[in-house]
């Protein structure tokens, strides 16, 4: 994913963050400054108080559930209009603008979501630090919005995204989107040669990268895959893990497992689509 000097703009940026990828990821998918309203959502009116807020996040709850992310972005942004330190609204929010972030062709709205969930799930956290599911938000649009910056400022990303999914594990051990995104960042980060990783050690203060491994990111892929089964995103990130260490067997059960699980999340129909593909170029 990056480049300078002597770095390949593609060595370091096609690995070095996806860093929460499918990860950080869709929907775990399914799951600074004050919170905006999006243009056309409508900002609810301030006499709704407390339980106007608690509707609409339920109303959100319900478009997201049936995958309709537009709708429940929309209607979580109206809570957080109308209660800016509603913890829940807000990472809900940071949530649905990464799944739309995520299958947006045009890179300027690409962006803007991706900018729109940082700021909904920073929110999040200065005002539920010790919720572990706003920490995973965070890191998972932290990530994202990684993807689109230069070199350094992906290196300085990267660590925040691990502080974060670490912090989420901190606050609940069995927390699944925590471990996958841990999973994802452990796997790109040993994707990228050695060359690349020194260079970022020495020369953008990547010395974090220095602890990734991929018996790392087998075990929490792992971990996240017996604690939701039935997670398409788990499974297919697991199965590129076995792929790019050379374990064929698993690769192919994992990316088999991805393509019997059901549509979940709001990225579903796009991730069975790149099992599909993946698995059809998996050598025999």
């Amino acid at each position: 994913m990056p480049s300078y000097t002597y770095i390949s703009p593609r060595a370091l940026c096609t690995g070095l963050l996806l860093l929460g990828s499918a990860t950080l990821w869709p929907g775990l998918v399914r799951a600074q400054g004050s919170a905006v309203a999006p243009s056309g959502a409508g900002a609810a009116s301030s006499t709704l108080g407390g339980a106007g807020v608690e509707a609409l996040v339920a109303q959100g709850d319900r478009e997201s559930a049936a995958r309709r992310s537009a709708a429940a972005l929309a209607l979580f942004e109206r809570a957080v209009a109308v209660d800016g330190r509603h913890a829940p609204a807000l990472w809900r929010a940071a949530r649905e603008a990464v799944d739309l972030g995520e299958v947006e062709g045009d890179t300027q709205k690409r962006s803007a979501l991706y900018a729109r969930a940082v700021t909904h799930a920073r929110r999040a956290v200065e005002v539920a630090p010790t919720e572990a599911e706003a920490r995973f938000q965070l890191a998972r649009a932290v990530g994202r919005t990684a993807l689109t910056l230069g070199p350094r400022d992906r290196v300085k990303f990267a660590t925040e995204v691990r502080d974060h999914a670490l912090e989420a594990l901190r606050l609940d051990a069995r927390h699944a989107g925590a471990l996958h995104v841990l999973g994802v960042w452990h796997a790109e980060v040993m994707r990228l040669n050695g060359f690349t990783r020194a260079m970022a050690r020495t020369f953008l203060g990547g010395k974090v990268f220095e602890s990734a491994s991929w018996a790392e990111a087998v075990r929490h892929l792992e971990e996240s895959v017996r604690i939701e089964p039935t997670r398409l995103v788990h499974r297919l990130d697991l199965a590129r893990i076995y792929r790019d260490m050379g374990r064929r067997a698993d690769a192919r059960a994992s990316y088999e497992a991805a393509l019997r699980s059901p549509l979940i999340d709001a990225n579903d129909e796009y991730y069975r689509q790149s099992a599909e593909a993946e698995l059809r170029r998996l050598p025999r």
